[in-house]
């Protein structure tokens, strides 16, 4: 029978901040556990416990990169899956998901009158509506448009919440009648 007890006894060894030479510490904040010096405030030095890496689910071989014409790749990142060249980090192109509007539905910023109301999704996976000129032009509703004007002040875009039309106008606001 072996003493297991030794093995426990070991010193843990532990991670010197590359800054002043202290013991890293685990530590807990708002994104989650990290380490972080010992010394703080003195010195502020943090480092992440798992580094996110891009990993590769399943590469397309059907699918040729219009950059530079290797695979293209299903990948897992930081913010979820996506698609991507293989080729990465010397080319970078991803391919972004376009919200199929045809032009028809598409609106007009009420604000700027040059740019295009387009859907987007937050960080959080909720949509919101913003116009297409961001930065210039920060108009964004939470709700989806829809073409026509309010029969109160005349404000040339409207609402849909729960089925219900009211005015986009965050002065008004006011609820449309039915058709």
């Amino acid at each position: 029978m072996t003493d297991d007890s030794a093995l426990f006894d070991l010193p843990q060894q532990q991670q010197l901040c590359p800054s002043c030479q202290q013991p890293l510490v685990m530590k807990s904040g708002k994104n989650g556990p990290f380490l972080g010096c010992s010394a703080y405030p003195a010195c502020n030095y943090i480092k992440a416990l798992h580094q996110h890496e891009t990993s590769i689910v399943k590469v397309l071989d059907s699918e040729a990169c219009p950059q530079c014409g290797n695979e293209l790749a299903v990948k897992n990142g930081r913010y979820g899956m996506f698609i991507g060249c293989t080729d990465y980090p010397r080319c970078n192109f991803v391919v972004h998901e376009h919200s199929e509007q045809p032009d028809a539905e598409r609106l007009a910023c009420p604000k700027c009158k040059q740019g295009q109301l387009t859907e987007r999704v937050n960080k959080f996976g909720k949509a919101f509506w913003g116009c297409d000129h961001y930065p210039k032009c920060k108009f964004l509703l939470n709700d989806k448009p829809v073409a026509g004007s309010c029969v109160s002040c005349g404000f040339a875009l409207l609402l849909e919440k729960k089925g219900v039309l009211y005015c986009a106008d965050k002065k008004c606001g006011e609820k449309q009648p039915a058709a």
